[in-house]
């Protein structure tokens, strides 16, 4: 009986194991997925387009009403649907740009606490517009004047 009870036990504790290991690449493929929806709305900024920027905050949205309030803050998780939202909302271009900017503040905050990306993270910073962002590469593509000032900027930092 009492070899069965160990069985049992060392069995319960693989699963368990099993179960949080699941869990954890769930959440990791989250926050890939809102990182990569991220990029996909600075994208849209370069290039001006502000039919893909609004769906891609739309992505956005939803990849992060999936994640859970025990690996993102739900005050954080509220700020970055209010900051997507006003994204998502306008179809103006410079509305867009305009809160964009205190999005891609507020995404920083959360990258830098959490890791979003097995890539580097770049911050990208305009001296013109007084406003960082997210990149996946080195080379500037500035989000806020798109064609216009397109390799206005600097890499500041990078999150690993």
């Amino acid at each position: 009986m009492k070899k069965l009870f160990i069985a049992m036990a060392v069995l319960f504790a693989t699963a368990t194991t099993n179960l949080a290991q699941a869990q954890d690449a769930v959440d990791n493929a989250r926050l890939s997925q809102m990182l990569q929806s991220y990029y996909n709305i600075k994208d849209a900024l370069v290039t001006g387009n502000n039919k893909s920027a609004s769906e891609s905050a739309t992505a956005f949205i939803k990849n992060i009403n999936g994640i859970s309030y025990k690996l993102i803050s739900e005050g954080n998780v509220n700020t970055l649907l209010k900051d997507a939202g006003t994204i998502a909302d306008t179809k103006n271009i410079e509305k867009q740009r305009a809160a964009f900017s205190n999005f891609s503040t507020n995404i920083t905050a959360v990258a830098k606490e959490f890791k979003l990306s097995d890539q580097p993270v770049y911050i990208q910073y305009c001296p013109m517009k007084k406003a960082s962002w997210l990149s996946s590469e080195k080379a500037i593509k500035n989000p806020y004047y798109g064609s216009s000032m397109l390799t206005c900027g600097k890499v500041t930092d990078t999150i690993q």
